[in-house]
């Protein structure tokens, strides 16, 4: 899923999940094992790394804060957004239009977790639709003779 995200014609992704919080520990996964730069914001914590829960942002606890740092830096990063709320405020809209614009240089996505259909209505063709329908794998475990399934 990272690599559709990555090859999106957009820097805005809205993807839609079954379980937002499975996606989001798959994701975790990713960015503990391969150190690629994958950072949540949400409205209780603001903005922190997926690799290091405890990484956290200054001036980063409100979406229009976050939303100009993520739009400032210089370096490669994928932004999960989780738990927009609406209406946004004309200036995250125009912000959240600019992060859409994609630049030849670094790698930049903002993505979007199962967003508002009207916020991906107003954003219309800046915005890439995505869908991870695939539940994390459920695995087989023995226990006392018999089959059971995990997950």
């Amino acid at each position: 899923m990272l690599a559709r995200i990555l090859d999106a014609s957009s820097g805005l992704v809205a993807l839609d999940c079954v379980d937002a919080r499975a996606s989001l520990a798959q994701f975790r996964d990713v960015a503990r094992r391969s150190g690629q730069a994958l950072y949540l914001w949400e409205p209780q914590t603001g903005l922190s790394s997926l690799r290091d829960k405890h990484g956290r942002f200054p001036d980063c606890q409100r979406l229009g804060g976050a939303l100009r740092f993520m739009r400032q830096s210089m370096h490669f990063g994928v932004y999960f957004v989780l738990g927009v709320e609406l209406p946004l405020s004309a200036g995250d809209a125009a912000v959240l239009r600019q992060l859409a614009a994609v630049s030849s240089g670094h790698v930049r996505r903002v993505v979007l977790l199962n967003p508002p259909p009207t916020l991906v209505e107003h954003l219309g063709d800046a915005v890439v639709r995505l869908h991870h329908d695939r539940a994390p794998a459920r695995r087989l475990r023995l226990r006392d003779g018999r089959w059971l399934v995990e997950g």
